[in-house]
């Protein structure tokens, strides 16, 4: 059975997170993660969770917003669970994902269980098209979630609405919040986390040590580059085309690609003012992390702990086991994925959802 920090903003499993004399904090009683024993290590769990995952998909509706500078992001939403005023939850996917991996049909399946309609977004260029402008996506880019979510609430203006995260996208979404948070307040009245790399420096140097951290680089860096060469007019003269062609590491791709494109002055800039750790203590939304201290993307270090302890409104779920977007229950003919799970629970329990069962809320 997976350890629980208490002094992490974790919590005892079947125990509550609200600390003694605290009446403000967010409470819910978690459900303790048992990482199968036929997948052990951080990368069984990892690749258990990338090919167990079931990919079906329920029917999905593609809406395309287009964006003020010429350019458009392609979302997916998924089909009501019944009143038309339903909680409604938008998920963003991980680098070089998109709103139909597996990982993502599994959460889509998970929320509609409870009563929860869900909504993928693709960032930019990852929706099977490649975008119109020269810019890509990246960590730290926050004005396109927020575009999504301005016309999520135009089109159900009585469902309340909340957010789930993997890897990436759970950057995004906490930079966000955090954002919102020092700024007034966000549409969103929950969210959810998972395998979230809140320091993006640590991370990156993490993926430069050893043997897998070099093969999990090299699956990455032979999709960006792809992008890369099916934009190369849009990006010549933009950026170092060659360089980024040739970058042996995500830090060489950021200083010769992400960088320059999104107006930071290197990868050390861009890691520093996109990194979510920065922003966690603004957080005002109720949000649930769901972290393993043996993710292979991030060094346990690099996990913000004291933070996450310190505001009542993050839910800490750290694991010593689960690696990155792995989380694998149960046997092989049957595996389960605890973080979808404890995900879609403490979502809907959040939001309101009528469907599903008991949400574990105190």
């Amino acid at each position: 059975m997976a350890r629980y920090q208490e002094e992490a903003g974790g919590a005892r499993p079947g125990a509550s997170t609200q600390p003694e004399g605290r009446k403000d904090r967010v409470r819910f009683r978690l459900r303790p993660f048992r990482p199968s024993p036929w997948l052990p290590g951080p990368h069984f769990q990892t690749l258990g969770g990338r090919f167990l995952r079931d990919g079906s998909a329920p029917p999905l509706e593609r809406m395309r917003l287009d964006t003020p500078d010429g350019d458009f992001l392609d979302l997916d939403l998924g089909p009501s669970p019944g009143p038309s005023d339903a909680p409604v939850v938008l998920i963003l996917h991980g680098l070089e994902g998109s709103s139909r991996r597996p990982y993502v049909m599994h959460a889509y399946r998970t929320l509609l269980e409870r009563g929860v309609r869900p909504a993928g977004m693709n960032f930019r260029g990852c929706s099977g098209e490649p975008n119109r402008t020269a810019r890509f996506y990246h960590s730290g880019e926050t004005g396109d979630l927020r575009r999504v979510l301005e016309w999520l609430g135009e089109r159900f203006p009585t469902s309340p609405m909340g957010a789930l995260g993997f890897s990436l996208g759970g950057n995004v979404l906490l930079k966000h919040l955090g954002e919102a948070g020092r700024d007034g307040g966000s549409e969103l009245e929950a969210a959810a986390a998972v395998s979230v790399p809140f320091d993006l420096e640590s991370g990156s140097c993490r993926l430069e040590e050893g043997l897998t951290g070099r093969l999990y680089t090299y699956y990455f860096l032979r999709m960006l580059r792809r992008k890369v060469r099916r934009k190369e007019e849009l990006l010549a003269g933009r950026i170092d085309v060659a360089e980024a062609l040739e970058a042996p590491t995500l830090r060489a791709f950021d200083d010769a690609a992400t960088a320059p494109l999104h107006g930071f002055r290197d990868s050390t800039d861009y890691y520093r003012r996109s990194s979510s750790a920065r922003f966690l203590a603004h957080v005002r939304t109720p949000t649930l992390l769901l972290q393993a201290r043996d993710d292979p993307f991030l060094p346990p270090r690099a996990i913000p702990e004291e933070v996450i302890r310190r505001n009542p409104y993050l839910v800490g779920a750290i694991t010593e086991r689960g690696g990155h977007v792995g989380f694998v229950e149960g046997s092989l003919r049957a595996p389960r994925f605890w973080a979808e799970e404890e995900a879609a629970r403490f979502l809907a329990g959040r939001l309101g959802a009528d469907g599903g069962p008991s949400t574990g809320l105190d």
